[in-house]
């Protein structure tokens, strides 16, 4: 996803001269190409995030485009109160990039992982929250995002996520895309663990389950239209992520659902539960112990769709 960030804010920069980028302190080689094109639109400004912060605000104010980008947790909790009061309360049009979100950089403990900043972000006002799902999301959201008129929080994985996509689908913010049609069981995945709700998706239609599977990239605006086509379409609707269930796309979901009528469908919720990891490993050993794979996700949903029919045949 890094990569295709880089390469995509470069373009988008060689067609904009409003496009500046700021660094933590990372990404100085990811950087090369766009360094050599616009020298004067890259800024490394150390590991000062809230000094990144206030800096990208006074160049938003003075008609540019700025884009801040380093480790997720260092660019959004490390600098809340900036975002907030800088960025969010003047709706500057900031592009906030967390890179290694979730659980991308597990092996380097807690202060590295982050799997609140959905629920922190999702909370202030004129904030738009969009987490692709894999490289080509990354290059159309990062688009979008450069023309919003207000900050946007794009939230990215680290690197060698699979691509999903074979071309570039239709891509705006606040509108989901359906990967897969279904009719039984539908899959809300947001951000880059997207590839792993696509595999529990082919799971699930192993069993005999016609799954529909959704990259639902924008926590906030969410897309209102799709979820009430869904959640009166289907039996089960699950939420995935990559992110704590307090307060991310599970919970979002969640505080939409009591706010309308009556629903056919039963949400269920998939995320990192409300506790610290402090065991050591990969990301695909925390998704593990977090119940965030594959066959996790598709075993539990079978388990709740055989107690839903069993329940409907008494």
């Amino acid at each position: 996803m890094r990569n295709a960030f880089a390469s995509e804010i470069t373009a988008i920069a060689a067609k904009d001269d409003r496009i500046v980028l700021l660094s933590g302190d990372i990404g100085n080689r990811l950087f090369d190409n766009f360094k050599e094109s616009f020298p004067d639109r890259f800024f490394n400004c150390g590991v000062a995030e809230a000094n990144m912060t206030g800096m990208a605000a006074g160049m938003a104010m003075c008609g540019l485009r700025p884009v801040t980008y380093t480790i997720t947790p260092f660019n959004t909790t490390r600098c809340l109160e900036q975002i907030r009061v800088d960025l969010c309360y003047h709706n500057l049009p900031v592009v906030v990039v967390g890179v290694g979100a979730g659980l991308s950089y597990s092996g380097l403990g807690a202060t590295h992982h982050s799997c609140e900043d959905i629920a922190l972000l999702r909370s202030l006002p004129n904030m738009a929250v969009v987490c692709p799902g894999d490289a080509v999301e990354v290059r159309l959201a990062l688009r979008s995002a450069a023309k919003h008129n207000g900050p946007v929080y794009l939230r990215l994985g680290k690197k060698n996520e699979p691509v999903i996509h074979k071309n570039e689908p239709d891509f705006e913010i606040g509108k989901g895309i359906v990967i897969h049609e279904g009719t039984d069981i539908c899959l809300l995945s947001t951000g880059n663990i997207l590839p792993v709700a696509v595999s529990a998706g082919e799971m699930l239609r192993e069993k005999g389950m016609s799954t529909q599977v959704v990259s639902l990239h924008t926590v906030k605006p969410l897309d209102t239209e799709l979820l009430t086509k869904v959640f009166n379409s289907f039996k089960i609707v699950a939420s995935v992520e990559e992110h704590s269930l307090i307060g991310g796309l599970g919970s979002s979901i969640a505080e939409w659902v009591v706010d309308q009528p009556p629903q056919n469908a039963r949400l269920i919720r998939f995320g990192s539960q409300d506790r610290f990891l402090h065991a050591s490993g990969n990301q695909e050993n925390a998704r593990k112990i977090f119940g965030l794979t594959a066959q996790d996700i598709s075993e539990k949903i079978l388990d709740i769709s055989e107690k839903i029919l069993h329940d409907m045949a008494r």
